[in-house]
């Protein structure tokens, strides 16, 4: 109730994403996540899951694109997540997409972005994470790691800065999304299908042929079933380990804002569940799903694990209902 009616509202009179950055900073390079540990953190034993060779305290974890960098591992821990997703990053560091960017949508509880995969760069993220792991400062949730391509990058060689990502960080990383969903990055979306999509998770599995590191995909919204069908396909073809559902949405209908770029938070939450309900029956229950878009508290989770979800992840409804929600969600689901 605190950060809804003090916080939240200090933090909304700022621009989006300096607002983003300030949290961050604060959170990541000061005291504040340890203070708020003994509220916000608690261990939920009955809510343990064990996939894909991890164990995940509570299915609660963050979203990639709210810790880009790596710069907050122990922050998010401490804030009581099951575990975290990183990044996105790619092989070379790049700015993003012109300011502003990041766009609110406080009737509707959601956020617009077309931030373009901003980042320092796999290397950079990868010396920061192994320092991390040397000092034995290493969480004890799992870690993941979310790729991909640069936004020169031709997609006829976009295999090639996933392959390149993979490389800098599978020493540092428990498990790696390959986003191919974005909406915010040209073309991006069009690597969900057919050859490129081969050309990607092909040269990744067979950099890692004995299936050591887990690797998940993170698919739009926006497909239809046939192309959802595909991404089936290329799961069981390449033995991929689950399917991150789902990225931002480009359906703007409805909203009172009709900026450029993807859409997180409520408005997302009906269709990424109508896509998790999707694969589920698809894959037949047997490979994990994590559901991201629209969890602001227990209900919203339910639903998405009725869907079929094994794991949740937040970014919007984190942003909206501040850095209890994780316990609350969990002694909810419980």
């Amino acid at each position: 109730m605190l950060y809804r009616r003090v916080a939240r509202p200090l933090f909304f009179l700022l621009p989006p994403e300096f607002a983003h950055h300030l949290s961050l900073i604060a959170l990541a390079h000061t005291p504040l996540a340890s203070l708020l540990a003994p509220l916000a953190r608690r261990e939920f034993p009955g809510l343990e899951r064990k996939l894909f060779g991890l164990t995940f305290p509570n299915p609660i974890g963050l979203a990639a694109g709210f810790d880009k960098n790596a710069e907050g591992l122990a922050a998010w821990e401490s804030l009581g997540f099951g575990f975290m997703e990183l990044g996105t990053i790619t092989p070379r560091p790049q700015p993003g997409n012109p300011r502003p960017r990041v766009f609110r949508l406080p009737s509707r509880q959601g956020l617009i972005n077309r931030l373009g995969f901003p980042n320092v760069g796999a290397e950079d993220v990868a010396r920061r994470l192994s320092r991390i792991k040397l000092a034995g400062h290493w969480p004890h949730i799992p870690v993941g790691m979310n790729i991909g391509k640069n936004k020169e990058t031709p997609l006829e060689e976009a295999g090639r800065d996933y392959l390149l990502c993979f490389r800098a960080t599978r020493n540092v990383a428990d498990y790696f999304v390959v986003n191919v969903s974005s909406p915010n990055t040209p073309g991006l979306r069009e690597l969900q299908q057919g050859q490129f999509l081969d050309s990607i998770l092909g040269p990744l599995r067979d950099e890692d042929p004995d299936l050591r590191h887990p690797l998940l995909i993170k698919i739009a919204p926006d497909l239809s079933d046939g192309q959802l069908e595909e991404i089936v396909r290329a799961v069981d073809k390449y033995r991929l380990a689950g399917i991150v559902a789902t990225n931002t949405t480009v359906d703007k209908t409805g909203l009172p804002l009709q900026e450029e770029g993807g859409v997180s938070g409520r408005p997302l939450a009906a269709r990424s569940t109508e896509v998790i309900r999707s694969l589920h029956r698809l894959t037949g229950g047997r490979v994990p799903i994590i559901g991201v878009g629209g969890v602001f508290n227990a209900d919203d989770a339910k639903e998405k694990l009725a869907a079929g979800a094994s794991l949740l992840q937040l970014y919007t409804g984190f942003v909206y209902e501040g850095p209890f929600v994780i316990r609350k969600i969990c002694e909810g689901l419980l």
